[in-house]
């Protein structure tokens, strides 16, 4: 769980949320569809639209089944937060490359193979374990494929200007996001019932078959060309594109506060969803069934903070919203350990994402809306590489302190913090973002 809702920062229907403002640009000729067809008639969309959510699907499938194998062979929940470690390690390290080859690859390819790569790593897992638990393997496949879906994830927000009008843009977004959130319900649910009854692995499976589906959705896809008088992106090397984005996040007051302090965020709450894997079974003793409804019940949490973020922050501001919700996030969390009963739990996995979607709608958005065009892909891998580069830490201390703990007092801890979080950015140029900021 991130702050930045992520597919399943996101972050939603793509990494963050973003819809990138950069024209994308394909080699694969296509043909504008008219402005005023509904986008459910416009042929290209509708099948983009389908793939994203089977991609989607496919996510929320292995957020649950693999801490679920993990947990399975070992019983330990060091071992689940070791594992969210090294996948997000490697999608920290892939976003540091990913805008500067996605501004120059055909798009279209590019997520065509990502798709596939995905396909056939996760599909390695339930093939391997019919012959027993190998452990390694997880700890190959999931670095590779989040390093993957960081490349498909940064291409993802490219080409949806490829697709649709300019003046339909938000309309897309919303529309994409929108399913992606309904995915993160079914997708936890689907594979907690799948596990508790062919086992994690056989989710696992599904989440391989839901990428090769996407793939061969999108081979149907006509993308535009990238207009004759457009000139390419101006190469420049990786070290002067990345001190760009860091220098315009430092130079701005807002943007330095917001990621100094989802630096810490990220750090503390990265490892919740394996933490309440843990207490779910170990602690409480329920099945896999029950973890899947339970996180379903969490997407439920972010569908409504997705729905609720504009008129909130239109009436709140910026400042009060975001540092409101990080609060709320941090009592929900203290709770989690503490729950000893599934409804309450599922109540409050359920406020933690419906806050995680407002605060992390927030942020990007006043992203988005004071980076200068030319400079939004360098700004938002940056912020990407800095905001994550502590969190795979985190998801480690987290859960092996509660192995050795308890669930209890480290969410307490945990929670603590993020509320310390919250009164922090009271003393920063986060709280004078008003309403309409």
């Amino acid at each position: 769980m991130t702050h930045e809702v992520r597919r399943p920062d996101g972050e939603s229907g793509n990494r963050d949320g973003d819809s990138d403002s950069r024209e994308p640009g394909s080699s694969t000729p296509g043909t504008a569809p008219p402005a005023a067809q509904p986008l459910w008639r416009q042929r290209d969309f509708g099948v983009f639209w389908a793939a994203q959510t089977l991609s989607v699907l496919g996510d929320s499938f292995a957020l649950i089944a693999l801490p679920l194998l993990v947990l399975q062979a070992t019983g330990s929940v060091a071992r689940m937060g070791l594992l969210t470690a090294v996948g997000t390690a490697a999608a920290v390290l892939a976003a540091v490359f990913a805008g500067v080859v996605v501004d120059r690859a055909d798009r279209r390819r590019l997520l065509i193979a990502c798709d596939l790569v995905r396909m056939l790593l996760y599909g390695l897992i339930p093939a391997v374990w019919l012959f027993g638990p190998q452990l390694w393997l997880l700890y190959a496949v999931l670095p590779l494929c989040e390093a993957v879906g960081t490349f498909f994830a940064v291409g993802y927000v490219t080409v949806v200007r490829s697709l649709v009008a300019g003046d339909r843009l938000t309309e897309a977004n919303g529309r994409l996001n929108a399913t992606a959130a309904g995915a993160g319900v079914l997708g936890p649910l689907g594979a907690g019932l799948v596990a508790a009854w062919t086992g994690p692995a056989a989710a696992v499976g599904v989440d391989a078959a839901s990428f090769g589906v996407s793939a061969a959705c999108m081979l149907l896809v006509r993308f535009r060309a990238r207009p004759t008088d457009e000139s390419p992106p101006e190469r420049t090397g990786l070290r002067r594109d990345l001190r760009t984005g860091v220098s315009f996040l430092y130079g701005h007051p807002v943007l330095r506060s917001l990621t100094a302090l989802l630096f810490v965020f990220s750090f503390l709450t990265l490892g919740l969803t394996d933490l309440v894997i843990y207490h779910l079974k170990h602690d409480l003793g329920h099945d896999d069934g029950t973890v899947g409804t339970v996180m379903a019940c969490g997407a439920l949490g972010t569908i409504t903070g997705s729905l609720l973020v504009a008129r909130i922050r239109r009436r709140l501001g910026f400042g009060r919203t975001w540092t409101g919700a990080v609060a709320v996030c941090g009592l929900a969390f203290a709770g989690l350990g503490w729950a000893r009963d599934v409804r309450v739990v599922a109540a409050l996995g359920a406020a933690f994402l419906a806050c995680i979607a407002v605060a992390g709608t927030c942020s990007m958005s006043l992203r988005q809306e004071i980076t200068p065009e030319p400079l939004l892909g360098r700004v938002t891998s940056a912020f990407w590489t800095l905001h994550y580069s502590a969190a795979p830490i985190g998801a480690a201390v987290l859960t092996w302190s509660a192995e050795r703990q308890g669930t209890a007092p480290v969410g307490v801890v945990a929670g603590g913090c993020c509320v310390l979080i919250a009164v922090a950015a009271l003393f920063t140029p986060v709280r004078r973002a008003g309403r309409n900021s």
